[in-house]
């Protein structure tokens, strides 16, 4: 089998032909780094490319392998966000203010190590993945797969485009306002955001889930029952239909003053909830009372982002409206940061049953992938305002602590993609991967 072909192929479809021995871990690899060398020179979507190393983790996987030892991603290549530590590796966070490497391997990538994963490069990600765009005075701009000009969203927007462009089956993500579904909304892709709680991390005060990026629903479930704990796998519920449920849409926006919804993104949503409809499930129209809800997740977020600015080395070198973002969090109270946690953990236990819903469907954003530049030479505070207009629909579930997926929805008339967003109570992330896994199914019909 040519190592080539299936670079760009789904990981389930990759361990398929590793366990077979139709290729092996180090052909996959080294064509891995040349394809993903190709891609980043269109897009800008790796921060490193490690060869060396990528090589070295596949002889690994092989002897493991020769050893009679098997694994659902052994061998597997897989590109990792610069927000996760790599023993000697600088772990950027898009920034230019950190430079020290790190003197041991993230929880996350020691549990890829030991499912016998293969990083191959670290993706790049907006300063302090503060941004729902990824450009950086560290790296650049990184550019959407789907269209070049526009953005592949943030902060895991070097993920998305090393996906989406064909280097990658699968790479890793962190979602702390959006930043897994923000992505995954821009480049067609799947996003899942696992509980609150579910996967190592925890970030910005309990905000911050760890995940990846994939084309498929099933993909994504392998991948963070490998990294998460869970009750039950999601690779079983990824290939089970969930009894019919009741589903609510809810198109506004919970926050003011609002930007209209892209009429061809509602339009996706909408199909969605006829798809879903159609599938046996109960939807109705639902409008959520979000009342004050952002304001205690504001000050989880910007407490947050001035503890990540704390562990730089250089904060000089922070860029001019990350910095004042910075001294906007500094000035958070913390004996605030609990009782907004505490809040917004008990808004989520109630919020879909006080609805009488089991499902939420809404718009990811109020439209697709912004253009390049589309929020440059605006100050701090009103970058963050703005992008909250914009990315409106994906931060309250963080603050809540609930899992979300976006999924693809089909593609605007531009070819930009479209997506919805599923979210169910606190614990029900098998139900998710389940609903996420039919609809899936039920559009490639």
């Amino acid at each position: 089998m040519d190592a080539a072909a299936l670079v760009a192929d789904t990981p389930r479809a990759q361990a398929a032909a590793l366990r077979a021995g139709n290729v092996t871990a180090v052909e996959l690899a080294a064509a891995t780094v040349a394809v993903a060398r190709e891609v980043d020179a269109r897009l800008n979507a790796f921060a490193e490319i490690d060869a060396d190393g990528a090589r070295v983790a596949a002889q690994e996987a092989d002897r493991r392998r020769a050893a009679g030892e098997d694994g659902p991603l052994l061998g597997v290549p897989i590109a990792l966000k610069d927000d996760l530590d790599a023993a000697g590796h600088v772990t950027s966070w898009g920034t230019r203010a950190r430079r020290t490497p790190a003197s041991a391997d993230d929880r996350v990538v020691t549990r890829l190590r030991a499912g016998g994963l293969v990083p191959v490069g670290r993706t790049t990600l907006p300063e302090l993945a503060l941004y729902g765009f990824t450009e950086s005075a560290r790296f650049g701009v990184t550019r959407n797969p789907a269209d070049v000009t526009r953005t592949p969203g943030g902060s895991s927007g070097g993920s998305a485009a090393a996906v989406a462009g064909g280097a990658v089956g699968i790479a890793t993500a962190s979602d702390g306002a959006g930043s897994i579904r923000i992505p995954a909304s821009c480049c067609g892709l799947v996003g899942i955001k696992p509980g609150a709680g579910r996967t190592p991390g925890g970030g910005w005060n309990g905000l911050s889930v760890q995940g990846c990026l994939t084309r498929r629903v099933a993909d994504s479930a392998l991948y963070l029952d490998l990294v998460g704990d869970f009750p039950a796998p999601l690779a079983e519920a990824a290939e089970q239909d969930p009894p019919p449920l009741r589903v609510g849409i809810d198109l506004a926006s919970p926050v003011t003053p609002a930007l209209p919804l892209d009429h061809e993104l509602e339009d996706a949503v909408g199909g969605t909830a006829e798809l879903l409809a159609g599938l046996g499930h109960d939807v109705r129209e639902v409008r959520v009372p979000y009342g004050l809800a952002s304001l205690p997740f504001v000050a989880r977020m910007l407490d947050g982002l001035a503890q990540a600015a704390d562990d730089v080395d250089d904060p000089e070198r922070l860029e001019a409206r990350t910095a004042e973002v910075v001294r906007l969090g500094r000035l958070v109270p913390h004996a605030v940061i609990g009782r907004a946690r505490r809040q917004g953990e008990a808004f989520g236990r109630r919020v879909l049953a006080d609805l009488g819903v089991d499902v939420l469907l809404t718009p990811p954003a109020r439209g697709p992938a912004v253009p390049i530049g589309h929020w440059d030479g605006r100050r701090g505070l009103v970058t963050m305002l703005a992008q909250a207009r914009h990315y409106a629909h994906t931060p309250a579930w963080n603050h809540t602590g609930q899992p979300a997926a976006v999924l693809p929805a089909g593609t605007s008339r531009a070819g930009l993609p479209l997506a919805a967003q599923l979210v169910v109570p606190p614990g029900e992330d098998a139900r998710l991967v389940s609903l996420a896994g039919q609809l899936e199914r039920a559009r490639e019909e």
